[in-house]
Formats: structure tokens, C-alpha cells, sequence
């Protein structure tokens, strides 16, 4: 058995040696052009004039096209078809492409886009969410989720609270910037290799763009080198602008950003500005919230609606408000398109929550903690969402009482604040904050896979899904499954290339659903060739048998060996039954189908089931800052998760800890700033600033409860892709005490709490103490 083991990851040594292909270490091909793109300049403006002959003239300049030369749509998008390819006379963010340029060469590209003359009327930009909302700059409707009064019960509260809560937005980061390869094929067909994780996403918009059938576009993606969301959607644009070039001059394009063209173009995590009100009584139970969620969702739509509507499903973390209601709205500024990233609204939702329990702590004089234990979701009553979903195999409480105990929690809390009365230059705080985090889709129909496996003459299997690998894990896990399944070695089992050839209509790899989805389509072909195989064995070992006859269910699939278990003794290799089921023209191919069950979702009323399960963890974290800088040390953080029946452990706690890392970057470190025309201003690495070594915490423990009660989803498993990204809140909450301790009172502090927003609050709490 292989699911449960720590099998490396199938890329692992390629990955280390060098030797793993992304696609632009693809060999050049022949006649082969590169492909860039010149952009607005300007945030918002009415394109007067283009001029474009200097750049034609441009040696090595192939082809420039403008909207004009798009023979099918020039609108597109996953949920509202609202964004264009290239602009058609307005533009609206910097960075929005206007021209593609195809070159011979890279330098050509430049001095093209140098060439290029454009007379644009500036227009009014709208750069904040306040700018937004009173302009009525909106993208979709403002949507609600409620259960009871929350007006009434607030109102009768002993204690009311209200406030905002600001989150920045956060760049994905992935090493390998967008890129994509378009070849032309015969009759007008097309082959595009993606840097994507969603291959159908990308086939179908170059379709709509190229005017052909979507059997004209075949979409492949080997692997990416990071995604986090970033390439969901995004990885489309420059995957399309390369199908066009393709399409119109029938010679293989090639395009790959910079790490600094690609973070100016593409859009980032949404920034969230929340309003609350908020009521409770003296134990510090929450009777009664209301919570308004606005956030920029840049020019056009993206995955923005959906992202705010997992925002407000997460609206409530871990705990059980009976009035409640929550409203979100998308708002549509001058930047660039925000998009999916790794959380996807859930890590807003979760983190303005998380600050009204830090709020009520501080109002009530009492430690944070007891007011998260007190308001858990229960376990066989107050266990139902806001959206009508019930809590199923809660471990929540079980998961706050053990890590407040391995952690020593509450000694270590009396052991800050005493801390905090000696020290003249430092300061110290600790929390612990919970997370339930729902996996599936929010949209029903997009929980659904297929695979296709086939088996060859030899025993040895290949797998194909619909799964991207983007570092994850996903193809390991798969054929750990799919090895399990068929009773062979790991490495008779080959995970092939994704391709839209293979694997038609597929979902992206996302909402921490890879390998849910695809594995359960994997193992429903694996069960029906089984079958098959185990009908061929039994006619084939009871052969000679005197008094056996054939029982496919004494057949045993094990370790590449099949025999029947009334005589063991006589077995035969995989392959060899492989090879004579086919002797016998019996099929060796099959497909495979999985559709979550149970789950059910109400767009318009925003109720239902929209998760088949909840993954659940806590986090309890220390940091230590200096008084006068500013500066953030993690002392410590502890995690303890409930991932089910682990089908890796060594990737899950891969996983985990890069999730909690990357989620200690948006809280504390990563930060987009832009200019007053709406410039990014830090678009590398020498001005944004992710977490290094020096950054993590100086004591990491990660662990997880034994949990066999999940049986809804495949082997047992939960999935860890985006959870415990939401535990690095317990950081932030961490200053948020240690500023709040220092100033005696309730201090406002936005995400992330960098540095510099740490030391401006302490300036403001020192200014405050003189006055």
C-alpha cells in the first residue's frame, strides 16, 4: 500500500538537478517568433491615436495587431465576458495590452514597443474602495447572506462594537513568470503549451478569439513553477495573445513574462475593506454581527464575485453566530484585474472575524482565546452556517483544547504579559486563532473530473487527469492512488502531460480540490479495469484447478502480483495478466468520472451545501518588536490541523508549512504600493519583499489529529492546499495584542503589519501617551 506513505514528490529530483521542464525551457523551435505585448501607460484613458509605423519598421518586427485584427470575440472572462483581449479604445489599468508585437527576437520586442506612438485623453482613475463606492463603481450585485436579526440582537447587546478592518492585497510570487507556447497545425488547428492551471479555460477563450471550434485548440501543461491562483485565470491572456500570433502568421509563438512584467500586468490577491458591528454580552459570547464587505476587484471581473461570495461564506470562521448577516460587494477600480489567490476570499473573510474577536477580548479585559473557545461551532447543537450547511465531524473544539495544552498556551500568555511590564524596548504578544476552511468549488458544476488510465501489455499504466502540477504534489498522490487501486509498484504507474486532448472539460486545479476530484475519477477507470481484469484472472488461475472454480472475488490485486486466495501459492504478474487479458481483447484502456456528492448551492438566495467537507486547524504563534524600529521576530509558532487520513504526509507537511509561510508574507511583510498615477511601484524582488529564512519562526512545530471520520472524500483525506495559509492570522493577531498591551487599549491595525505600519503605530500610541 502506498497511500499513507511519505513517497517523494515525482519531480523532486528533477526539480533539484535541474532537469524539470517549464515552458519556456522548451527547445526553440524552427521559424519560431517571440512574442511581447506594449501596454497602456496610464491608468484610465480614450486612446486618440495609435501610431504604428516606426514599429513596423522596427528590423525583426514580424506583425503588430490591435483589437482590429481579431477575427472572433475580444471579450472574455470566466464569469462575466467583460474583459478584453487587447484594448479597443479605453483603457483601463496600467499595464493593459494594447498592441501585440511578434519579433524575431526579445530586443526586437523593445525598441517595437519604444517605437510606438499613442495619443491617449487621460480619464478620471479610481483607485480606492472609498473612490468606488461613491462613484457606484461596481462589478456584479451586492450580494447577502443572512440568518435571524443581527440589527435586533445587536441592539439588545450589553456590548456593541464596531469598526474597519483594511487587508492589502498580495502578489503570487511564483517562480516561473506566465508563458506559453502557440504551434499552428494543419486545417487551422492549434496546440498551445501553458504555464495554466486551467487548460480548458485557456482552450476555450483562444477558440472564442480565433473564431474555430474548441476541437481546433489543444491546451497541454506539463507543470508550472508555482500557481497559488495566479494562473487559475490569468495565464490565459498571454496564452491567447501567443495562439494569435500563431494563428495569423502560422509560425510557433513564444511568450514569457518578467518577473517584473508579470507582477505590473496581472492582477494580486483583493485588498478587503470591512465594516462591522458587532454585539455580545459580558462572558463575551457574540449574540449578534454584521459585517459589509467591499473589495477592489480592479478593472474587470476575473473570478472577483466568486472570491467575495468564499469571503462571506468564511465570513464567521470557527464560531457560531446565530444573527448574522453579511453583505458583500465587488467594487471595479483602475488596476489591474485581482484574481484568485491561494485562500480565495476565504483568508479576508477569516481575518476580519478574527479582529472582532481580538476587538471583544480587549473591550472585555480578557484573553482572546477564551472568547474563541467560548463561541466554537459545537459539536451535536449550534453547528449550522449562516448559509444553512451543518458542521459535520467537527473537530474544533478538540483541535483548540489539545493545542492550547501542547503549545502551554496559557502559561506562556501570563509569561508575555509579565514580559511586557519589565521590558523597556520590547514587546511581546501570542494568540491562537482557529480556521474552518470549506473545500469545493463554490459554483456546483465545477466539481467534477475524468481521467484516463490505460494499461500496457508489460503492466506498466498511464495516468491521465485533468490535475496541473504546479509543485503541489497532485501526480504523486494520484499514483499513489492509482498504484493502491491496480495492486502494482509505484513506478509501473507514469503521470502523463494534462492536455485538453485527453481530458476534456476539466475544472482548474484549485479551491484545494486537485486531488479530490481528479483522484476520484482516477480510482472509478482503476475500480472498472480491475473488474475487468479480475473477471480474466479468475478463468485464468482456476485453470487445472480440480474443484475451483473461477470466484472474481477471491481475485487479489498485491505488489504487482495477482493471485486467488483460495490458492495463493498460484500467482501471476500483473503484467502477464495484462498481456493475456489482451489476448483475450479485453480492454486495457478506461475512463473515469467524479462528481462531489451531497453539495448543493443557491446562487441567488446564497444557501445550500457548497462544501462537501471542512479542513480545520489551529495556530498559535509569539513575536517579539522592537519599540523603536518596528522590527518582527516569530518566536514561535505551533500548528496542529485536521487533514483526515494523510495520503502523503511529507507533502501534506510541505504544504502546510509553505501555506502558513506564504500567509505570514500577506500578514506581515508583502505589500503592493503604487503610485499616484496608479503605477505599481514594487514590482521585484528588491521592492516587495516576501518572507526569507530570517523570517520564519525561530521554533516551527506542525501537527496533525488522527481523524478517520471524512469518509465523504477519497481515502480518507482532506485537502491542504489553502488552509493553513489562514493559520499565519494568528501572527498578525500576535502584534495586535503585543501593540494593544503596549497602548493599553484597542489599537487599529491594518494587514499586513509591516514594519513600517508597526513602528507608525507605535509612534502614534507614544504621540497619544504625551498629549
Amino acid at each position: 500500500m502506498f497511500v499513507g506513505k511519505d513517497v517523494p514528490h515525482d519531480s523532486a529530483r528533477g526539480h533539484v538537478s535541474g532537469e524539470s521542464l517549464y515552458v519556456d525551457d522548451l527547445p526553440r523551435l524552427a521559424n519560431e517568433l517571440q512574442v511581447g505585448f506594449w501596454w497602456s501607460p496610464i491608468a484610465h484613458g480614450r486612446i486618440r491615436a495609435l501610431d504604428l509605423e516606426v514599429a513596423r519598421r522596427v528590423p525583426g518586427v514580424v506583425a503588430l495587431y490591435t483589437h482590429a485584427d481579431i477575427e472572433g470575440g475580444n471579450l472574455f472572462g470566466p464569469i462575466f465576458q467583460d474583459e478584453p483581449l487587447l484594448a479597443p479604445g479605453v483603457v483601463s489599468y496600467v499595464g493593459q495590452p494594447v498592441v501585440v508585437i511578434a519579433a524575431e527576437t526579445r530586443e526586437a520586442i523593445e525598441l517595437a514597443r519604444k517605437a510606438i506612438v499613442a495619443d491617449i485623453e487621460a480619464l478620471t482613475p479610481i483607485f480606492t474602495i472609498d473612490e468606488a463606492i461613491a462613484a457606484g463603481s461596481f462589478i456584479g450585485t451586492r450580494r447577502t447572506i443572512r440568518r435571524g436579526d443581527a440589527d435586533a440582537a445587536i441592539a439588545a447587546a450589553p456590548h456593541v462594537l464596531e469598526g474597519v478592518f483594511r487587508s492589502g492585497g498580495q502578489d503570487q510570487f511564483y517562480l516561473e513568470s506566465q508563458a506559453a507556447i502557440a504551434m499552428p497545425d494543419e486545417h487551422g488547428a492549434i496546440a498551445v503549451h501553458s504555464s495554466t492551471q486551467n487548460p480548458t479555460e485557456v482552450q476555450d477563450v483562444i477558440a472564442d478569439v480565433l473564431g474555430v471550434p474548441l476541437s481546433q485548440v489543444i491546451v497541454v501543461a506539463k507543470r508550472m513553477g508555482g500557481g497559488f491562483g495566479g494562473k487559475e485565470c490569468q495565464a490565459t491572456h498571454p496564452a491567447t495573445i501567443a495562439a494569435l500570433v500563431a494563428h495569423k502568421t502560422r509560425r510557433p509563438a513564444r511568450i514569457a513574462y518578467t518577473k517584473d512584467e508579470d507582477m505590473v500586468v496581472t492582477g494580486h490577491r483583493h485588498p478587503f475593506q470591512n465594516r462591522y458591528r458587532v454585539g455580545f454580552d459580558d462572558s463575551g459570547r457574540i449574540v449578534g454581527m454584521w459585517v459589509d464587505f467591499h473589495s477592489d476587484g480592479g478593472a474587470f471581473a476575473d473570478l472577483s464575485t466568486a472570491i467575495m461570495a468564499r469571503a462571506m461564506c468564511h465570513a464567521e470562521n470557527a464560531y457560531y453566530i446565530h444573527d448574522i448577516d453579511i453583505n458583500g460587494t465587488v467594487c471595479r477600480t483602475n488596476s489591474a484585474p485581482n484574481t484568485a489567490m491561494r485562500g480565495f476570499g476565504g483568508p479576508q473573510g477569516v481575518a476580519t472575524m478574527e479582529c472582532i474577536v481580538e476587538e471583544i477580548a480587549t473591550k472585555l479585559g480578557r484573553d482572546p482565546f477564551e472568547i474563541r473557545r467560548l463561541n466554537c461551532y459545537g459539536i451535536d447543537d449550534r453547528n449550522t452556517t449562516p448559509y444553512g450547511a451543518v458542521v459535520e465531524n467537527n473537530t474544533l473544539p478538540r483541535i483548540f483544547d489539545e493545542l492550547a495544552a501542547s503549545s502551554d498556551y496559557r502559561r506562556r500568555r501570563e509569561d508575555v504579559l509579565r514580559f511586557n511590564l519589565e521590558s523597556k524596548t520590547r514587546l511581546r504578544g501570542i494568540a491562537l486563532t482557529p480556521v474552518k476552511f470549506g473545500i469545493s468549488f463554490n459554483t456546483t458544476f465545477l466539481n467534477q473530473a475524468n481521467a484516463l488510465v490505460n494499461i500496457y501489455r508489460d503492466g506498466t499504466v498511464q495516468v491521465s487527469t485533468g490535475a496541473t502540477e504546479m509543485g503541489q504534489g497532485v501526480n504523486t498522490k494520484i499514483a499513489q492512488m492509482v498504484a493502491d487501486e491496480l495492486g502494482v509498484d509505484l513506478p509501473s504507474v507514469r503521470m502523463m502531460i494534462t492536455s485538453t486532448e485527453k481530458n476534456n472539460n476539466t475544472s482548474a486545479t484549485a479551491a484545494s480540490t486537485g486531488s479530490d476530484i481528479n483522484g476520484g475519477a482516477a480510482i472509478d477507470a482503476c475500480r472498472k479495469l480491475r473488474a475487468r481484469l479480475a473477471d480474466c484472472a479468475a478463468s485464468l488461475l482456476s485453470e487445472g484447478e480440480e474443484g475451483l472454480a473461477p470466484s472474481v472475488e477471491s481475485i487479489v490485486f498485491r505488489e504487482g502480483v495477482v493471485f486467488d486466495s483460495r490458492r495463493p501459492a498460484k500467482t501471476m504478474s500483473f503484467g502477464e495478466l495484462a498481456h493475456a487479458a489482451h489476448r483475450q481483447r479485453v480492454s486495457l484502456g478506461e475512463r473515469g468520472y467524479y462528481a462531489t456528492p451531497l453539495i448543493h448551492w443557491d446562487i441567488e438566495k446564497f444557501a445550500g451545501r457548497p462544501f462537501l467537507y471542512y479542513t480545520i486547524g489551529a495556530a498559535v504563534s509569539e513575536v517579539e518588536i522592537d519599540r523603536f524600529t518596528g522590527m518582527l521576530r516569530v518566536l514561535r509558532s505551533d500548528l496542529l490541523m485536521d487533514i483526515g487520513r494523510s495520503i502523503n504526509p511529507g507533502i501534506d507537511r510541505g504544504q502546510i508549512t509553505g501555506a502558513f509561510v506564504q500567509g505570514m508574507g500577506w500578514c506581515t511583510t508583502e505589500e503592493l504600493r503604487y503610485s499616484d498615477a496608479g503605477e505599481l511601484l514594487t514590482h521585484s524582488p528588491t521592492t516587495y519583499k516576501i518572507p526569507n529564512i530570517q523570517d520564519l519562526p525561530e521554533v516551527f512545530n506542525v501537527a496533525w489529529i488522527d481523524n478517520d471520520t471524512n469518509t465523504v472524500n477519497v481515502k480518507g483525506s482532506k485537502a491542504v492546499g489553502e488552509p493553513p495559509l489562514l493559520l499565519a492570522i494568528s501572527v498578525w493577531a500576535a502584534v495586535k495584542q503585543a501593540l494593544t498591551s503596549f497602548a493599553g487599549r484597542a489599537v487599529v491595525l491594518r494587514l499586513p503589519a509591516t514594519n513600517e505600519e508597526i513602528a507608525m503605530r507605535l509612534a502614534a500610541i507614544e504621540s497619544a501617551t504625551k498629549s
